[in-house]
């Protein structure tokens, strides 16, 4: 598995426009590989927000395919030279290897 990684701070009360770039439903789903997309929020009282992104792939193999696909490339080129939106203060991306895995199973009976 393979786990790609967007860190997005954005001033504060704007993390649900977040959620509706990210978690509406789109192209990404359709794409070979892709096994799930989240949006998270990190937890705090008040001040700028940071949102997390992170979307699952089965591989790196087929992260790279969406990364250069036709379609995902004319998503960013439809976007050149447009400003970001003013409430986005800094953003990153990284991707990672995930090298362990535990998920829950139910207790055997006694």
């Amino acid at each position: 598995m393979f786990v790609q990684l967007k860190t997005i701070l954005v001033t504060e009360g704007h993390a649900e426009k977040m959620v509706e770039r990210f978690a509406a439903e789109g192209i990404i789903e359709q794409q070979p590989g892709f096994v799930d997309l989240s949006v998270l929020k990190k937890k705090q009282r008040k001040g700028n927000e940071e949102v997390l992104i992170m979307i699952r792939w089965e591989s790196e193999e087929a992260w790279k395919a969406w990364e250069t696909s036709d379609i995902h490339l004319a998503g960013h080129r439809a976007n050149r030279g447009k400003p970001a939106p003013s409430f986005i203060l800094e953003s990153r991306q990284d991707v990672f290897h995930v090298l362990g895995q535990k998920f829950y199973a139910e207790p055997t009976p006694r």
